[in-house]
């Protein structure tokens, strides 16, 4: 019981979260998942055994990106079976997602069927562990993955019970199992040993399975995994204290006036800076803005940061920061309540219409990189940022 507190903390905190998890999929891929609602649960801290070399295929239900609900029964007629986790968030899976495209295609007339699942619980994946990526491991967010990228394999969800993933044993994302035609494990492991793009093609893999395929034994049976670890449910207790760390970061707010919004601008630092121009009078401003501390936490690891500025009028600075203050927004604000405002428009945009919410995102040296008038499309510029050079979604 003692080990669900943490977990049941979890649920108090985002029962009143003004930090809302990234935006879900748009309205036309929602149509994709059909009526199925995911519905991560609590699960008891257990150890996690990997499936051993020799052992079969542990039998599955779980729901594809495509709608409808995959088993090991409707891949039988598969000469051998690859069974991959992956996520969404993860850089390392990310770096090989490529390479599982290719080996896909490449062994698929050999009656090779690549199945990929992710493993991971959202309940265990906190805001900083997202910096590589444009989505988290959500089943809504799985369906966007893998439209966008285009798979040609089914992409399966067990992030409810890791209901599956609990007799596979997944150490990390990604995880490779292969199982010969009468469905026993005969590798285990990685895909090969170079995580950056271009340096390898999947070599482990193709080895292990044209040695199965021409009935051999498998050279190397097992090795070894590298990435990022899975994200059980059990592990949402990081995610509390997370989200507590965060909250008690204090909130403060500097005056700023057009020269200094210049010197904003011209960004003399190594960062993406994204800035956001608001008030507290302004709806839009409000409902958007707890999605842009998101991105601070999501990227503000890496070369990037987020700076708001508050254009509510002077002697509002107390209303202003005490909306920072429940938005948690512990990062650099500032309030113009000094000079023509104008000036500072013509200063940022002389395209922008002076309406708020107005959001600009400069890469070191001045240069504009994202702008939109009006309230932001955060799957977009989470597209934008982590796209960036000086982001990226591998390492």
């Amino acid at each position: 019981m003692l080990r669900l507190l943490p977990i049941l903390c979890l649920f108090i905190l985002c029962s009143c979260n003004a930090d809302p998890a990234p935006a879900a999929a748009p309205e036309e891929k929602v149509e994709e998942i059909k009526e199925y609602k995911a519905n991560p649960i609590p699960v008891e801290e257990q150890e996690v055994k990997r499936l051993a070399i020799g052992a079969d295929a542990p039998d599955f239900k779980l729901m594809g990106v495509d709608g409808e609900y995959h088993t090991l029964a409707d891949y039988s007629d598969a000469e051998m079976l690859v069974i991959v986790f992956i996520c969404n968030h993860c850089p390392t899976a990310q770096a090989y997602e490529q390479r599982l495209k290719d080996f896909t295609a490449d062994y698929k007339s050999a009656g090779v069927q690549v199945v990929a699942i992710s493993p991971n619980s959202p309940l265990g994946v906190m805001y900083n562990e997202l910096g590589y990526s444009d989505l988290d491991d959500r089943y809504e967010d799985m369906v966007l993955r893998a439209h966008d990228a285009n798979y040609n394999f089914p992409y399966l969800y067990d992030g409810d019970d890791h209901a599956a993933s609990l007799k596979y044993g997944p150490a990390a994302t990604p995880h490779t199992f292969v199982f010969d035609a009468g469905r026993k494990l005969r590798y285990v492991g990685r895909m090969d040993k170079h995580e950056k793009p271009g340096t390898l093609n999947a070599d482990d893999l193709r080895r292990a399975v044209d040695e199965i395929l021409a009935g051999k034994e498998v050279t190397t049976p097992e090795t070894k995994t590298f990435g990022c670890a899975t994200k059980w449910a059990w592990k949402a207790n990081y995610k509390v204290k997370d989200e507590q760390q965060w909250r008690d970061q204090p909130v403060s707010m500097e005056a700023i006036d057009v020269a200094g919004v210049q010197d904003l601008l011209k960004n003399n630092s190594d960062n993406l800076r994204l800035i956001n121009l608001w008030a507290t009078w302004c709806g839009p401003c409000v409902a958007e803005y707890p999605d842009f501390v998101v991105l601070q936490r999501m990227y503000g690891a890496r070369n990037f940061e987020f700076v708001s500025i508050s254009l509510d009028k002077p002697g509002k600075g107390p209303a202003a920061l005490k909306f920072l203050e429940k938005s948690h927004s512990s990062l650099t604000n500032y309030h113009f309540a000094s000079g023509n405002t104008y000036d500072l428009i013509e200063a940022i945009d002389p395209d922008w219409n002076g309406a708020i919410p107005y959001t600009i995102m400069v890469a070191p040296g001045g240069d504009v990189v994202y702008k939109q008038q009006a309230e932001v499309d955060f799957l977009e510029l989470r597209r934008v940022i982590v796209e960036h050079p000086l982001i990226g979604r591998y390492f």
